[in-house]
């Protein structure tokens, strides 16, 4: 199996509001987020790649409009944890991408801080 990497970046706030009263993350605060979108074929297309990189450009056109500098909670129905937000980035990419390039897309990965990341990778 190959599998291929491409990190975005993006800032926006969200207030989770499931966790304890006095939880930091309960208060309104944001991050400069990256998300990294995984694609993976059990073989190379004709170019000896699972998807050029430039196929992905429809991701950066998509966070830049539904994501960057916006309130998460205003976007994303639930809380808008990085688990959330991976599985929703992943669900929209579908419908976003090139039919060939979304069929090869298994993993949506979200970093919130340098030190913390969740994945959303369906099955």
């Amino acid at each position: 199996m190959f599998t291929i990497a491409k990190r975005f970046s993006f800032a926006a706030s969200h207030v989770l509001t499931a966790v304890a009263e006095d939880h930091k993350c309960r208060r309104l605060h944001g991050h400069n987020y990256d998300v990294e979108v995984l694609c993976a074929a059990a073989d190379l297309d004709g170019r000896d790649m699972v998807v050029d990189y430039l196929d992905l450009d429809p991701v950066k056109q998509f966070i830049a409009r539904a994501v960057d500098h916006r309130h998460l909670n205003d976007v994303i129905e639930g809380e808008p944890t990085a688990e959330r937000l991976a599985w929703w980035l992943y669900e929209s990419l579908k419908g976003e991408l090139p039919g060939e390039v979304a069929a090869k897309l298994v993993a949506v990965r979200v970093q919130e801080t340098p030190s913390t990341w969740a994945e959303y990778r369906p099955g």
